[in-house]
């Protein structure tokens, strides 16, 4: 029964994908070819460089945030090993299918390097609360944004249609069922760290080093494309498109991550929809070239990723 509602669940995000990947090639088609590669061409080398020396930056403290965690968790980990893998999980995240997704491809290696199993997953569940607080301090601001909206179908109605229904009661209660998942998840990871708050505060120390390093990335691209937007409005705005994106409604965030950003940074950040569009473009492009590093060590750990899964799967029930 269960493998039966997996796979549906699964051929439904697989639809939800191709729905979302063709609806971006339906909008960057009606600002028109020309215009997008116009404003492509607009990016100096210069600046799409240094955006993309900011987003190696940033995953550098994604490494330093499960690091801290791995290692006040008592596993022995060196950075090294937490460097090589965070990059395949990095890499799995933006180039393999969901079924071997950053998580699972993390927990692999981390089995194969000889890690405490159970630390090493409940690390890898303490390292997304902790990402996700981090996102939640700049949320208020993007919410400002998303009401300040006087025709709330602008907003209401994109979030329907995305949960398939036209009422709302089916969407509230996935999000219901996803926040009461969440709240069991963090009870269950952070057990381990309770005792240990100046780990925690540290952990969450590297994440808003790699949020103001993620956030400096995009203005460096805004300003590129001719759009000037403080960096308290970027990090409102892009905590809304994260939040957005840990609804598993496509593979990946596949297209659903660039139709928030286009809607976000254009409809609420009041930036030109071609930019805003361009700007996603250049988002994924920059993420899919931060994490190439990990191929280099993502086939060193898949043959632990069997034993992953299971695990990873008991923590979430």
């Amino acid at each position: 029964m269960r493998s039966a509602i997996s796979s549906q669940g699964s051929a439904l995000r697989l639809f939800a994908t191709v729905v979302a990947l063709a609806l971006m090639v339906f909008l960057l088609g009606q600002q028109g070819w020309d215009e997008i590669l116009g404003a492509v061409g607009r990016i100096q080398l210069s600046r799409f460089l240094l955006a993309l020396a900011l987003m190696f930056f940033s995953r550098f403290f994604v490494i330093g945030r499960w690091h801290v965690l791995l290692k006040s968790g008592g596993v022995d980990a060196t950075l090294n090993q937490s460097a090589r893998i965070t990059f395949a999980g990095l890499f799995a995240n933006n180039f393999l299918p969901s079924t071997v997704g950053g998580d699972v491809a993390r927990l692999g290696g981390a089995l194969l390097m000889g890690f405490d199993a159970a630390v090493s997953a409940a690390s890898l569940v303490a390292d997304r609360v902790v990402g996700l607080v981090g996102m939640l301090l700049a949320t208020p601001i993007g919410l400002q944004k998303l009401f300040e909206i006087k025709d709330a179908s602008v907003w209401v109605a994109p979030l329907m249609a995305a949960a398939g229904t036209t009422d709302g009661r089916s969407w509230l209660g996935r999000m219901a069922h996803r926040a009461k998942k969440l709240i069991s998840r963090i009870g269950k990871a952070l057990t381990l760290w309770w005792q240990q708050p100046g780990a925690v505060l540290l952990s969450l120390g590297f994440t808003l080093l790699h949020m103001a390093a993620l956030f400096t990335a995009i203005d460096v691209l805004l300003r590129g494309l001719g759009e000037t937007l403080s960096f308290f409005q970027i990090a409102g705005l892009w905590s809304l498109v994260y939040v957005i994106t840990l609804l598993p409604f496509t593979i990946n965030a596949l297209g659903l991550q660039e139709v928030s950003i286009g809607f976000a940074f254009s409809q609420l950040g009041g930036a030109d929809p071609i930019n805003s569009l361009v700007l996603a473009l250049l988002i994924r492009t920059l993420f899919m070239l931060a994490s190439l590093p990990g191929a280099l060590f993502l086939s060193d750990f898949l043959p632990g990723v069997a034993k992953a899964q299971p695990i990873l799967k008991r923590l979430d029930n």
